[in-house]
């Protein structure tokens, strides 16, 4: 039997309502399949955490972290007690940064039974791949002066290693899906780093003569993401349009509450974290109405790290199965809580046995 050790931080908001049924869904799945067995671990890390102990991980948090095979994030952020950059970059930023996390996974596709605010949205199935480690969310940056002569200089860095490593990725992912990888570029007004970004986009599908390959200005790519979605397979980007892209196609899918990240370290040093992209939406906090979708597809993200590919296939169908079946929470149209998503994708994976 396998055993997967997983640290869970359900965080804030309703990472503390969609972790639990995300959870009882894995738990579910290891009892169909038999031979996977999930030991879990949960940290209490979050902004409550903050407010008592003056920070959102203890010292030795990341030293406690690389102990396990994973880390199952639910949602981060209350900006009613701390601001946004002092909680996200004293736990979510500092994991991804320290455990070398360098390349975050999201999928943008058009689940059955949810209505995409798009008109003619033609069945959209799309994995962005993110640089996640440099580029323009570098730290390196300042301010000086005062007054009228104040100025900010932030630096956006991009390095050879970091943008070949993310494209290798994005091809090798294109392999096993349609075959297409898309370049997000803007070499017409950035003059340095876009170009640069370019030349390795060009040199590395040189090694993949059977992926075919595009690239787009990522103003154009984000128009195109709205009026045709359905043209685009794998798409990789900076670490800034990346993020920009995902939250778009979370938009195009009906919900941002049923987007799915995974977060990649690719040398095994570190464990990778998985989160949904919807954040801790402290405004449905507690109404029991928080689509879990989001935070059960980041489970099936994980399966398919540990290598559990058909597993992740099954729980992606019965999920799908299941919204089309207008079991759903109000932000995609249904009527049903957080629990009963959660009860009902429980019940049809253990059909599966």
């Amino acid at each position: 039997m396998r055993t997967f050790e997983i640290a869970v931080i359900p965080g804030d908001g309703i990472g503390k309502e969609v972790v639990p049924e995300a959870l009882k869904v894995l738990e579910t799945v290891a009892d169909v399949h038999g031979g996977l067995k999930f030991q879990f671990t949960q940290f209490p890390w979050s902004c409550d955490y903050y407010v008592e102990h003056g920070e959102m991980m203890p010292k030795d948090g990341l030293n406690i972290l690389s102990n396990f095979e994973a880390i199952f994030l639910g949602a981060i952020g209350n900006p009613k007690l701390i601001p946004d950059h002092i909680s996200l970059w004293g736990l979510l930023i500092k994991i991804r940064r320290e455990f070398e996390q360098v390349i975050n996974i999201r999928p943008a596709k058009l689940l059955k039974g949810v209505t995409s605010p798009l008109v003619n949205p033609n069945d959209f199935d799309i994995i962005v791949v993110r640089e996640n480690s440099e580029g323009e969310y570098s730290e390196i940056g300042g301010r000086i002066h005062k007054g009228e002569d104040e100025m900010a200089i932030q630096n956006a860095v991009f390095t050879r290693k970091g943008v070949e490593r993310a494209m290798r990725y994005a091809f090798e992912l294109a392999k096993k899906r349609r075959g297409h990888v898309t370049s997000a570029t803007k070499s017409n007004g950035i003059f340095h780093s876009m170009p640069f970004w370019d030349l390795v986009f060009k040199d590395v599908k040189e090694d993949y003569p059977d992926v075919d390959t595009a690239s787009y200005h990522i103003d154009a790519l984000a128009a195109f993401f709205v009026t045709r979605p359905h043209i685009f397979d794998v798409i990789v980007a900076s670490n800034l349009f990346g993020d920009i892209l995902t939250d778009l196609g979370g938009a195009i899918m009906g919900s941002i509450g049923i987007a799915p990240a995974a977060n990649i370290n690719l040398n095994g040093k570190y464990p990778s974290m998985f989160e949904p992209v919807h954040g801790s939406a402290p405004d449905i906090y507690g109404r029991g109405i928080a689509n879990p979708i989001g935070q059960i597809w980041t489970a099936k993200m994980m399966l398919d790290h540990f290598g559990e590919d058909e597993l992740g296939k099954k729980l992606l169908k019965v999920m799908e199965d299941v919204t089309g079946d207008g079991i759903k929470t109000p932000d995609i149209g249904g009527k049903a809580t957080t629990r009963e998503v959660g009860e009902e994708i429980c019940k049809r994976v253990r059909g599966l046995a």
